[in-house]
Formats: structure tokens, C-alpha cells, sequence
């Protein structure tokens, strides 16, 4: 089945060109269009669409505070977001993930990029604009020391560290799979015991917890 995606932004062409190249991708439909971000709430918990693409300004109700409240902490059943702009802004980034989006995108982000991200999005997995990626990992770094990361409900297993590091590396779970030696099974498993672990809702949260707590810095 096709994967079914909600388009929100503001500006009619805007959304006419991310229906078009969607609509061109095979294996998915864009099912339905919002101009401001309380219509994109309003018709994602209608819809249910497979994966929300919302920009971060709009009128009325902004990109983030919607996405927080379709895919934010406490939402029951949350839907699967992924936030693109023109505006290529740190505070956005850290912003998007922090209030529950799968991905981050620039608008000039071609028909090939777009389709990935949403098809990744849709699997679980996540995908920033390769020309953000590294800026957000510095972020990350220079996150305020004081600041205390939670703590695993339990302890994370060697082969779990593995994974948990290439995932905040951007590895797809076939790559992953891959470069431990392992199936793809076994890197779900792996994913789902962390997740459950650090109170993670998805693969971003993951990542971010590696940034926080050291395990990574940006270059390594």
C-alpha cells in the first residue's frame, strides 16, 4: 500500500510542488493539505496519514507547537512527522526534534531527498538534510554540562552501545546490520530494547541521548 502523507504549509505553491513530486514517486499519495497549522492538526488526527510533512512557520498554530501536538511526549498515539523550511536555523533543528519530528528538511531539498525521507520516516527510521547534519551534532556537543541526561531503566548492553553509536552516526538499520554483522532483525531488537531503555520514542531521541551524555562529538 501506498504511503499516505499529510502536506502543511501556508503557501499554495508551495504545497502544489510537494504534491506534485510526491504524488511522482512511486508508492506514495499525498492525501490531503493544510494551509495553516491547526487545520494540519486538525486533519492528521482525521486522516491518520502514514507521515505528516509540515513546514515550521505558518499561521495560527506554528509548525513546532503542531508537531508537538500529534507526535510530541504524551501523546498517546503519536503520528509520524517531518518538518521542512527555508530556514536552515539551528534553534529549528533542535527544536523539530525535540518536539517529536522524524526528520528535518530544507525546502530546496530535491524530488529524490524528499521521497527518502518520507519513506524513511514511514520505517522508523530518521533522515536531517545532509547540510544541517553537522552543525546539529555540534549542537548536541555544546549542550550546557550541568544539564543531567536521563538515565537508562536499565543497564545498556555492549552490543546495544554499538548500536546506539551508529545510529546518533546516521546509519540506516541495513547499514547497521552490515557493519556489526548482525541481521536486521536483530538491529530492531536491539533498537526496541534501547528505546525502552531510555524512555526513547523513536530513533532521533536515540541519538540525541548519545550526544547528550558524551558517547559521541561531532567528527568522531
Amino acid at each position: 500500500m501506498a504511503i499516505r502523507v499529510l502536506v502543511a504549509d501556508d503557501q499554495t505553491i508551495i504545497r502544489t510542488g510537494l504534491r506534485i513530486m510526491l504524488n511522482a514517486q512511486p508508492g506514495i499519495e499525498v492525501v490531503g493539505e493544510a494551509a495553516d497549522g491547526h487545520e494540519a492538526v486538525r486533519l492528521a488526527r482525521e486522516l491518520r496519514p502514514d507521515v505528516c510533512l509540515f513546514d515550521i512557520r505558518m499561521p495560527v498554530i506554528d509548525g513546532l507547537e503542531a508537531t508537538r501536538l500529534i507526535a510530541g511526549p504524551g501523546v498517546a498515539d503519536p503520528l509520524v512527522v517531518v518538518v521542512i523550511t527555508t530556514f536552515d536555523l539551528d534553534e529549528y533543528v533542535y527544536g523539530s526534534l525535540r518536539a517529536g519530528a522524524r526528520g528535518f528538511l530544507l525546502k530546496d531539498t530535491g524530488p529524490d531527498l524528499l521521497a527518502q525521507a518520507v519513506r524513511s520516516a514511514s520505517d522508523g527510521e530518521a533522515l536531517i538534510a545532509p547540510s544541517v547534519t553537522v552543525r546539529l551534532l555540534q549542537a548536541f556537543a555544546d549542550l550546557p554540562a550541568g544539564r543531567p541526561a536521563a538515565q537508562p531503566v536499565s543497564p545498556v548492553t555492549a552490543r546495544e552501545e554499538q548500536v546506539l553509536l551508529a545510529v546518533a552516526r546516521g546509519l540506516t538499520n541495513t547499514e547497521i546490520a552490515d557493519a556489526l554483522h548482525i541481521s536486521l532483525s536483530t538491529v530492531k531488537t536491539h533498537l526496541a530494547s534501547l528505546m525502552a531503555k531510555l524512555g526513547a520514542r523513536n530513533r532521533v531521541e536515540i541519538a540525541m541521548w548519545a550526544y547528550e551524555t558524551r558517547r559521541i562529538l561531532p567528527g568522531t
